[in-house]
């Protein structure tokens, strides 16, 4: 049985923390937290590790609030870590290359105007047998050509920030809580601790393939160090150098990686995907997606683009005859207008997101209980909607939530 979690970001993130717990505690002698393989990719990773590791959702939720006595909480510095490096000596070197290029740039000219008759006395020569636009093209494609210099303006393109932030912070946060938990920060060492295992995935920047780290498939990083790659959103991080390799987020490359999970003898997957295009209903709603800006364009574009390979991955499974097991995805109903509306990049919206991914997915699992527990009954994942219940109105009750998610949304 495996758990295969997508990215999302912080929203997202948080999303998938709530919806866990949810499904968490429909869950009657087992845990999330007892299967046998965990699949992480972007912010999926972030939430792999620590569930592999036997954190559970409700300790996750704790986590997020600074609450817990097992788990540091993020902090922004952690997510927000600035690239000072390259924040700096990047505009630097811009400056530094254009304030000597004009001295170099005179120099060459200069340079070149001794053996400047000689160059043009072939076009200069067809100029005056045979006058006319083709001639004097010539003389003039000449003459730049020898004047014109070797070296190339500088651009400011080769000098801006590969990120604004570095995804270090993330690293960090991760290997000083795996320390404070004794768990080792290697796959293999991991694995052996714990019982299960553990895949992360990313992309390598300049091959543009998939990398899976875990036991039994890339061990070139720590568990840490992998989650920093996975994480590496492009623009917002700067690649991940581990090694001599550059990695960015595995979202660049799969969305989900169930693939990676079913290849190491998963029958169950569960997967975990939060970004699901929004249907827009224009006479409900009174606008266009469009009227409401750039955000929502980009936020549906990669909605659409990241889900639509995620349904591509599913149906090749579902049409492959090798294959016997079972699939369970979880994510947003196609409605979910306050969860779409939600800035994937907003940390100080963390708490929004995890009291929303908790009621959705509820509502979610009791609209489908018997299909759901039917599913998972077959492998040993017993369900009942009595003690989801007690537990929710516990959770509630602690944190002055109220069941307010829209029945067309959940």
């Amino acid at each position: 049985m495996a758990l295969v979690l997508a990215g999302g970001a912080v929203s997202g993130g948080a999303f998938k923390v709530g919806g866990l717990k949810a499904l968490d505690d429909f869950l009657v002698g087992r845990r999330v937290n007892d299967l046998d393989l965990y699949v992480g990719l972007s912010a999926g990773s972030v939430l792999a590790v620590p569930l592999a590791a036997g954190i559970t959702p409700n300790e996750m939720v704790h986590v997020l609030d600074g609450t817990s006595r097992r788990f540091r909480q993020l902090r922004p510095l952690d997510f927000y870590h600035p690239n000072l490096r390259e924040l700096v000596s990047r505009p630097a070197s811009f400056a530094w290359a254009m304030a000597t290029h004009g001295p170099r740039l005179g120099a060459e000219v200069a340079r070149s105007l001794p053996e400047l008759p000689g160059a043009l006395a072939g076009a200069w020569s067809g100029m005056l047998r045979r006058p006319g636009y083709a001639s004097f093209e010539r003389l003039v494609t000449d003459l730049v050509r020898h004047v014109a210099p070797s070296r190339e303006l500088p651009s400011i393109a080769d000098h801006i920030p590969s990120g604004l932030f570095d995804s270090a912070g993330l690293e960090r946060w991760l290997r000083t809580n795996l320390e404070r938990i004794r768990i080792p920060n290697d796959f293999r060492g991991f694995a052996e601790r714990t019982g299960r295992d553990l895949f992360v995935c990313a992309c390598n920047l300049d091959t543009a393939q998939r990398v899976v780290f875990g036991p039994g498939a890339s061990e070139q990083a720590t568990v840490s160090q992998a989650v920093q790659a996975s994480t590496a959103l492009p623009g917002f991080y700067k690649p991940a150098r581990i090694g001599a390799v550059d990695y960015v987020d595995g979202g660049v490359r799969h969305t989900a990686n169930i693939d990676v999970a079913i290849e190491r003898g998963a029958d169950l997957v569960i997967c975990y995907n939060p970004f699901r295009p929004f249907v827009n209903d224009v006479e409900r709603e009174g606008s266009f997606l469009s009227d409401r800006g750039l955000r929502l364009v980009l936020n549906q574009t990669f909605r659409t683009l990241l889900h639509s390979r995620l349904e591509l991955g599913i149906q090749r499974y579902l049409n492959d005859h090798r294959f016997q097991g079972d699939i369970v995805l979880l994510e947003p109903t196609e409605r979910d207008a306050r969860f779409f509306a939600l800035n994937p990049l907003a940390f100080w919206r963390r708490g929004e997101a995890l009291q929303h991914g908790f009621e959705s997915v509820w509502a979610t699992i009791d609209r489908n209980f018997e299909e759901l527990a039917d599913v998972l009954g077959g492998y040993g994942l017993e369900m009942s909607r009595d003690a989801a219940a007690r537990r929710a109105r516990r959770v509630r009750k602690l944190r002055g939530w109220t069941a307010d998610v829209d029945p067309v949304a959940a």
